[in-house]
């Protein structure tokens, strides 16, 4: 059984789709597939147990041109191609049934990002609404039928397969398979077994301020700007943000403009095997994004224990039950994720949340995730 996996993004880059594809393709190599893989980036191609081919992102036509050839002979190879990102330049046979995973509306991502659309449309409207701008309805228009020209669809949550129905894709070929976190790996092991205040101390932050981690890309609809703003709201409260973007220096300036400087602290990108003792470190990790397919970062949280406060868009519903394991506040309103977060740091409020942070985590499991992936992909031998 040959699987080519075609993707835009890879191994040790950080994000959701790269970690996922680390973790499952191993498990699907063990059940018997033979794995090529193909992906955008820089970096070694060794020890990674299969054949990978990394195209570097040079000027656009010479990118594009460079995957493209690349993939030739892989598609013709496959029984199964495997594709992690719409709009791939996969230029070749047609022989091997696609089977596409969708994690989110990357014409969305596009339109923002280049100014098409205002910066604010949030992602459920754009689905729906008309725009002027003609290259952000093309978009839209070339990613439905791409979406529509696969064979099948796996999306990690019930929102994104409503959002992919929408697209005009038959709900029969749109398969759920919720994102899982594995066991701990030897290389964050040692984490595990750390206490809140062991995990701070080995990260020299003090031991008696409540603290609150948010981990995301800084673009403007994962919402780190509203909990800046929000963190007025509950005084003595600090915030760890862990991550980079486009929208650092603004975030920065908003810190400063509140007089937050003290109370927020950036740390840039935290490597993989820091992030556990980050989480367990904090008080909660939050996650007020306008967008989540359903977030590794949430689940994350949720293994090492520490409870999340997420807004109530997306995929996040499907993680996090209100008041049980965490809280969800609506989005985008600050003066409501401000209560949230008084809430959330009322006198025992913390410790009755960890100690539910299990419950429900038997959906995200990861033997089921690969057994589920397993066979919808054997369907198309």
């Amino acid at each position: 059984m040959k699987l080519f996996v075609a993707s835009g993004i890879f191994h040790p880059e950080p994000g959701g789709p790269a970690t996922y594809l680390r973790e499952i393709l191993s498990q699907l190599q063990e059940r018997g597939w033979d794995i090529r893989v193909l992906t955008y980036g820089e970096g070694s191609t060794e020890g990674y147990g299969y054949p990978l081919t990394r195209i570097p992102r040079k000027m656009l036509p010479l990118r594009l041109l460079g995957y493209a050839t690349a993939s030739r002979p892989l598609l013709a190879w496959a029984d199964v191609v495997y594709v992690h990102t719409l709009a791939l330049p996969l230029w070749g046979s047609r022989r091997a049934p696609r089977i596409a995973k969708v994690v989110g509306d990357e014409a969305w991502e596009r339109a923002i990002r280049k100014g098409w659309v205002p910066q604010t449309t949030d992602i459920d409207d754009f689905q729906t609404q008309h725009y002027d701008n003609n290259m952000a309805e093309l978009d839209k228009a070339k990613r439905a039928r791409e979406a529509r020209a696969m064979d099948a669809i796996i999306v990690p949550s019930q929102y994104l397969k409503r959002m992919v129905v929408g697209w005009g894709v038959d709900p029969e070929r749109v398969h759920v398979v919720y994102n899982a976190m594995p066991s701990h790996s030897a290389s964050d092991a040692g984490a595990a077994s750390l206490t809140q205040a062991d995990a701070r101390a080995a990260l020299g932050l003090p031991s008696d301020v409540p603290l609150l981690l948010t981990a995301a890309r800084l673009t403007p609809w994962k919402g780190v700007q509203h909990l800046i703003v929000a963190l007025r709201s509950v005084p003595g409260v600090h915030l760890l943000v862990a991550g980079e973007g486009d929208m650092l220096p603004e975030l920065r300036s908003l810190a400063e403009r509140y007089d937050l400087n003290k109370r927020v602290t950036f740390l840039g990108l935290v490597g993989r095997e820091y992030m556990p003792t980050y989480i367990r470190a904090a008080d909660y990790l939050a996650l007020y994004s306008g967008y989540e397919g359903l977030s590794h970062t949430l689940l994350e949280a949720l293994r090492e224990g520490t409870p999340v406060i997420a807004s109530d868009k997306g995929g996040n519903p499907e993680v996090v039950t209100h008041g049980v394991n965490g809280l969800l506040a609506p989005y985008v309103d600050v003066e409501a994720l401000g209560d949230v977060l008084r809430q959330a740091f009322a006198p025992g409020q913390r410790s009755r949340l960890a100690a539910n942070t299990q419950v429900g985590i038997e959906r995200f499991d990861f033997d089921r995730m690969i057994e589920q992936t397993n066979a919808i992909l054997r369907q198309y031998i």
